[in-house]
């Protein structure tokens, strides 16, 4: 008798300020296509990434990109719910935008939670819209969100008794196919899932 195939649907957030991208990285990762033009998201938007794990498992991404004007609203906490993973992006260019990722995060656990109480996992996302631009990192030091670590970790909560460390990337919405940062963060988040460190969704 063969092994059953398991499928796993998670629920993974994409946030951030308004125009840093998410749409354009979302787009260009599930679909390979790539576009400078597209309006502001409203409210918002779904797309599924299925990944083929191995010979018995297939994994589905079901990510949610949130309009970047949200996070003054009501409806994030709906948007949030049963979340397991997010992506906060903010634009490489634009450091208001990189000043924002902590109100994002604490708009994040002050609504959703896994069933253990901890803060879902999140990864940091610079997004470079042109080869010329100076990474904000390296230049802002009032958002203290970061700490240097070899091995990676995760954004930080509140509600974490030992702040986990931050899983970092920087990556442009043309090559985020190719980006070897980005596809090895998504990776480790995904198999973390797989193993059973967060729940699915169904």
């Amino acid at each position: 008798m063969g092994v059953a195939r398991r499928e796993h649907l998670y629920k993974i957030l994409v946030i951030g300020e308004l125009g840093t991208g998410k749409t354009s990285i979302i787009k260009r990762y599930v679909h390979q296509f790539f576009s400078q033009h597209y309006r502001a998201t409203i409210g918002v938007d779904f797309a599924l990434k299925v990944l083929n794990w191995d010979a018995n498992t297939v994994i589905r991404l079901q990510l949610w990109d949130i309009a970047g004007q949200e996070r003054f609203g009501n409806m994030t906490r709906v948007y949030y719910k049963e979340a397991v993973g997010c992506f906060i992006v903010f634009d490489a260019s634009r450091t208001s935008t990189f000043e924002a990722v902590l109100k994002w995060k604490q708009d994040l656990d002050n609504k959703v939670v896994l069933p253990d109480g901890s803060s879902i996992p999140c990864v940091l996302l610079a997004n470079k819209p042109n080869s010329a631009s100076v990474p904000v990192l390296k230049q802002s030091a009032s958002v203290p969100v970061l700490k240097q670590s070899d091995s990676g970790g995760r954004v930080f909560g509140d509600r974490d008794p030992d702040p986990p460390q931050l899983v970092g990337s920087e990556a442009s919405a043309k090559d985020v196919v190719k980006d070897s940062n980005y596809a090895r963060t998504e990776r480790q988040q995904s198999d973390e899932i797989r193993t059973g460190l967060y729940p699915a969704v169904q």
